[in-house]
């Protein structure tokens, strides 16, 4: 009798996301490939969305993984026992962070830290109004869709969170509806889902400045774009300004599921009282998770304090990296191509173009994909630590995929 496939198994037994997954049977990854069950060659360029920043199978990331399991795993609910690979990563964070942002709460995804970020927001300011942007992706939970800024995605699982505004990203005009009923902004400081949108550096500050004004909080999420993602340590830096909620998520785990919301210490308290328990998870913070995710820092942070061009993801080799996929990326079919860093934007026609060019990246072993909200982009994104030798070859096989693609 023959066996039932992997292929047939995943698809019968688990949860479908779309009505046509992927559908690759990976067995191994380490730095910026994948192999196939087949034995098959693939180059990450999408970094599992900005999980793997400092590639697939560090293996540092793996010892601490290691080391922690050994020592203990689960113990107790989040936040009633002292567990040493949480208080050291959020001591590590609040070090590389403005002196505002002292607190972590961790979760265990980046969704839930939205979730937790809201809920901080409506309980310390007592206000109940959300303001968010259109073409913004914060999660996919229910306060995460309700900030979710576009309708298709929203529409089907109404009635969400009352009292959210949607407005204009990088538009003067938006900043008008901040008041003083507003509990909070929350925004991307870049866009990536709608392909790497990027504001103006004067809205950005001026977003800042009507928070103030009002005593609205400044929600940034980070989730994609932290780590080294852009070309700084974090995306905010780079506009001059700080948020008084800040979002992390993906690469936080160095490859395991982890989140945070961050904030200052004066501010998160109004979780733990009027109710007591404002904020809770069973899993958040696990301590496995937290050990991993710290030893991926401390790689990223050794690489940003060596400015050799050896070392592979040094934040100020990032600009040269994405500066190289700029001037091999030039082909007829390429209308633009937007980029902060190694978070960049491909752009064709539409996305029935799009998408066949992908399908064709794949089959000539190059993982890449599209983004929510521009699906005419490309999504290049791959781990910081890519080589000028991977890049060139990423590059000739998209340009071989368009002529192959598009005749």
């Amino acid at each position: 009798m023959s066996s039932i496939s992997n292929r047939e198994l995943f698809l019968n037994h688990v949860a479908q996301t779309s009505a046509a997954p992927i559908g690759l049977e990976i067995v191994k990854a380490s730095g910026c490939s994948m192999w196939d069950a087949g034995g098959k060659q693939y180059i990450d360029l999408i970094s599992g969305f900005s999980v793997a920043n400092i590639g697939h199978g560090n293996q540092q990331v793996i010892n601490a993984i290691t080391k922690q399991a050994n020592a203990y795993m689960h113990l107790m609910v989040y936040g009633e026992i002292i567990q040493s690979p949480q208080v050291a990563y959020a001591k590590m964070l609040t070090d590389h962070l403005p002196p505002t942002l002292d607190c972590v709460y961790f979760t265990n995804s980046g969704t839930e830290a939205t979730e937790g970020a809201l809920k901080l927001a409506k309980r310390y300011t007592g206000r109940s109004q959300m303001i968010a942007f259109k073409n913004s992706y914060h999660g996919s939970t229910h306060g995460a869709l309700s900030v979710m800024g576009d309708e298709y995605w929203r529409n089907a699982y109404r009635p969400l969170l009352p009292d959210v505004l949607h407005l204009d990203f990088n538009d003067d005009q938006s900043l008008d509806f901040i008041s003083h009923k507003t509990a909070c902004v929350i925004t991307e400081p870049i866009q990536a889902e709608a392909g790497v949108n990027i504001p103006s550096k004067n809205w950005m500050k001026a977003l800042r400045q009507k928070c103030d004004e009002t005593g609205t909080l400044l929600i940034l999420d980070e989730i994609q774009t932290g780590f080294g993602r852009t070309g700084s340590l974090w995306a905010y830096e780079q506009f001059d300004i700080v948020p008084d909620i800040l979002l992390l998520g993906k690469a936080l785990g160095g490859g395991m599921p982890l989140g945070a919301f961050i904030a200052g210490k004066n501010t998160m308290q109004t979780l733990s009282h009027n109710p007591v328990l404002g904020h809770i998870s069973t899993f958040a913070g696990h301590p496995v998770c937290c050990a991993a995710g710290m030893a991926a820092f401390e790689v990223l942070l050794d690489f940003r304090n060596d400015n050799s061009l050896s070392n592979g993801v040094a934040i100020d080799t990032v600009l040269q990296k994405e500066k190289l996929f700029r001037s091999l990326l030039v082909h007829p079919k390429i209308k633009t191509i937007r980029s902060r860093g190694l978070l960049m934007a491909v752009e064709f026609e539409n996305f029935e173009q799009n998408h066949t060019i992908i399908k064709r990246c794949i089959d000539n072993g190059l993982i890449t994909d599209w983004f929510l909200f521009g699906s005419q982009y490309m999504r290049v994104a791959p781990p910081l630590i890519i080589s000028e030798g991977e890049i060139r070859k990423c590059c000739a096989l998209i340009l071989q995929s368009i002529d192959e693609a598009t005749p």
